[in-house]
């Protein structure tokens, strides 16, 4: 399917620009990703620990009122969200509340029954995390990420090259990076939910690298006449469709899920939308332009050599 028929754009030639831009995101990510592993960011109660209850009621209830009526009862450090489809409220205690572990959801539905009488709900969902467990939970998803990342670059090197597994992991690198650069300016919640989004593009933005790396490798070992980025530029401009289809489609599939899977999967969904834009992106602004240059510089030592 030739979306936009033969192509001839100079991706390589804008690799600076593209590295100015990609180094923004990157440095915020990082700063994201410390603050992340400090504690301080906006963490769910996965990470941070606490009480999260989601409650259907039978009448719609304002998170003003439902706000007053727990500060009323002595909880105040929550947070509330309300899930428009079926009257629904999510309520989220800090680790740091007055309240006990274990004690918080009968606390808030008993004020809810004592200020609320006549609109009666039903508990959906309940859980608690402890601190500890919370801590834990935030290390260890650090490190998963780290190792995902490893054995890209081991995967990549085994198949292609080594120069090319450079490339790769500073692709996935990137948009791993991206996204919780995203997240963190936005003050959007890190839960495990985000976490799985940024594995699940790291895995997508590795397989659009893989078809791109595909290409060049087919280019290079025909033995095609002409500058190292020529070829480069001519496999990148061969799969500019199905780069494009794959990910339009993609992309469509994770809105549909941004704009009508409900409040819950609200971020997880937000997160697959940028990672898949940005991925896409760096397949051909990132992974192709490192090998390039790595190519180059080793080429230049070889000349210098001989």
């Amino acid at each position: 399917m030739e979306l936009l028929g033969k192509t001839n754009i100079d991706f390589i030639g804008k690799r600076n620009i593209a590295f100015v831009i990609s180094a923004i995101i990157s440095i915020i990510g990082i700063i994201g990703v410390i603050q992340i592993a400090r504690g301080a960011a906006n963490m769910g109660i996965d990470f941070s620990g606490g009480t999260s209850l989601q409650l259907k009621f039978s009448k719609p209830l304002p998170i003003a009122d439902a706000r007053a009526a727990l500060h009323k009862n002595g909880i105040s450090k929550v947070d509330l969200q309300e899930i428009k489809d079926g009257n629904k409220l999510l309520v989220k205690i800090d680790k740091n509340t007055s309240l006990a572990l274990g004690k918080a959801a009968d606390t808030v539905q008993t004020a809810f029954k004592k200020e609320f009488a006549d609109n009666t709900f039903t508990l959906e969902s309940s859980t608690e995390i402890g601190p500890s467990i919370g801590d834990k939970l935030r290390k260890d998803t650090l490190i998963a990420v780290v190792i995902s990342l490893v054995g890209i670059i081991l995967y990549i090197a085994w198949r292609f090259d080594f120069k090319f597994g450079i490339g790769a992991i500073a692709a996935t690198t990137h948009d791993v990076l991206a996204m919780f650069a995203v997240f963190f300016l936005l003050n959007k919640e890190i839960n495990l939910l985000f976490i799985t989004a940024v594995l699940t593009i790291a895995g997508y933005s590795l397989t659009d690298t893989v078809v791109v790396f595909d290409r060049i490798r087919e280019n290079l070992h025909k033995n095609l006449k002409g500058a190292l980025t020529t070829i480069f530029n001519s496999s990148i401009n061969e799969v500019l469709t199905r780069t494009i289809i794959t990910s339009l489609t993609t992309f469509l599939a994770a809105g549909a899920l941004f704009f009508f899977g409900g409040e819950v999967i609200h971020d997880f969904s937000l997160a697959l939308l940028i990672g898949i834009l940005v991925g896409t992106y760096s397949s051909v602004f990132v992974a192709s332009p490192i090998v390039v240059l790595l190519e180059n510089r080793s080429s230049v030592k070889q000349e210098n050599k001989a």
